[in-house]
């Protein structure tokens, strides 16, 4: 199952990462605003997160793949629309669904794994995330492939350029590859299907979650790094092309140095945290973060832009597995679910500020501007996070 669900999930992470270095492409095709792309992106998430909580509640009283298999099949036919969409309307519809179905699996798939894996949680989790990555990775590829296809392999004398390709091309696969992964999950599954009516008990469960200081602390944190993080990967390749004046293939190829750091850093952040209390895991990771953010904007050359992104990388992707990792051993046995969603919900709610954020700060001062701000959130939560280190 660990197998399985990662896979599902780096399937649709790679579809889901498709969308910022096409970016500039898409806003230019469908005649969108920089600002207007943010909100559709920030809708994405904003709908991700309101699905969190009942599809883990949902979970906890019920099955989970009861949540799984539905999530699945309806990322398959988000991406299906997302290779037809051809006006404003029918991309943000289909980035919307992307957020409804990536809703119902996140917390269940992690809930399953979370029954599997109790004293190697952490490693788990930080495999599972490692799916992020090597979608994200994939994704970043196929920008520069249909950012430069047409003239990618061309060369003097030689007429080598393979056909040009439309950024809706690549949904098409993400598509059928999530309807087969659906297909083998029914399979090889063992749990049985069972849903009905049940309360979820949604005010009791975040007067759980916020009971301490601490835990208060821990999800204001979060919250503030999904808005730094929802800000920062949808727009990196559009600042790239803009504010560096890179290409959109030579962005989309740094794009990619954020997932090839996240491969690495995550399955050992998340072993770490297994090791050291989580949270000054997280807290060097954002503390880290924050110094190689100021070293992006001010690097000029490829390569230094380069190392920058990877050492930020290193930092940011460091809070991921641990974050679950976090949020889940404080959960009771019989609301895992219920609790990691309701804590998702509220710090990728937050999160989803993010892409209209950085939207309308490029749009009426500068992206470098914005990043300030980032920086600032970043700050916060690392002292938020390890103020609650010192309190334990």
């Amino acid at each position: 199952m660990l197998a399985t669900l990662s896979v599902a999930w780096a399937t649709l992470q790679f579809g889901r990462f498709l969308l910022p270095p096409l970016l500039p492409a898409i806003i230019a095709d469908l005649g969108m605003t920089t600002l207007t792309a943010g909100v559709a992106l920030g809708g994405l998430q904003a709908v991700y997160a309101l699905t969190q909580f009942p599809s883990g509640r949902l979970s906890d009283r019920f099955t989970r793949p009861s949540l799984v298999v539905p999530g699945l099949v309806a990322l398959a036919g988000a991406f299906l629309l997302l290779s037809a969409a051809t006006t404003m309307w029918l991309f943000v519809a289909a980035t919307v669904l992307v957020g409804v179905g990536k809703g119902l699996f996140a917390v269940p798939s992690r809930a399953q794994l979370s029954d599997l894996f109790v004293e190697k949680r952490g490693r788990a989790l930080g495999l599972y995330a490692a799916g992020t990555d090597l979608g994200g990775l994939f994704a970043a590829v196929g920008g520069v492939v249909v950012t430069g296809s047409g003239a990618l392999l061309a060369l003097p004398g030689v007429d080598l350029r393979p056909p040009a390709l439309g950024w809706r091309d690549p949904f098409a696969p993400v598509a059928v590859v999530l309807a087969l992964v659906a297909v083998a999950y029914v399979a090889w599954n063992r749990d049985p299907y069972r849903l009905g009516r049940t309360d979820v008990e949604l005010v009791a469960t975040l007067r759980r979650l916020a009971t301490t200081r601490a835990q208060r602390d821990a999800l204001v944190a979060f919250a503030l790094f999904y808005f730094v993080v929802g800000a920062w990967v949808n727009f990196l390749p559009t600042y790239l092309t803009r504010a560096k004046g890179f290409s959109e293939p030579v962005a989309a190829g740094l794009f990619a140095v954020v997932f090839v750091v996240g491969l690495v850093v995550k399955p050992v952040a998340g072993l770490a945290s297994d090791r050291v209390p989580r949270r000054a895991v997280a807290g060097a990771g954002l503390l880290f973060g924050v110094g190689a953010l100021a070293g992006v904007v001010l690097a000029a050359s490829v390569a230094l832009v380069a190392a920058a992104i990877a050492v930020y990388a290193v930092g940011y992707k460091t809070v991921f597995p641990v974050a679950d990792a976090l949020l889940l051993d404080a959960a009771p046995d019989e609301n895992v679910g219920g609790d990691l969603g309701a804590a998702r919900a509220v710090f990728i709610g937050v999160g989803a500020l993010g892409p209209v954020y950085m939207g309308l700060l490029a749009d009426l001062a500068s992206f470098e501007v914005a990043f300030l701000g980032l920086g600032a959130c970043l700050l916060a939560a690392a002292a938020l996070l390890l103020r609650g280190l010192w309190d334990a």
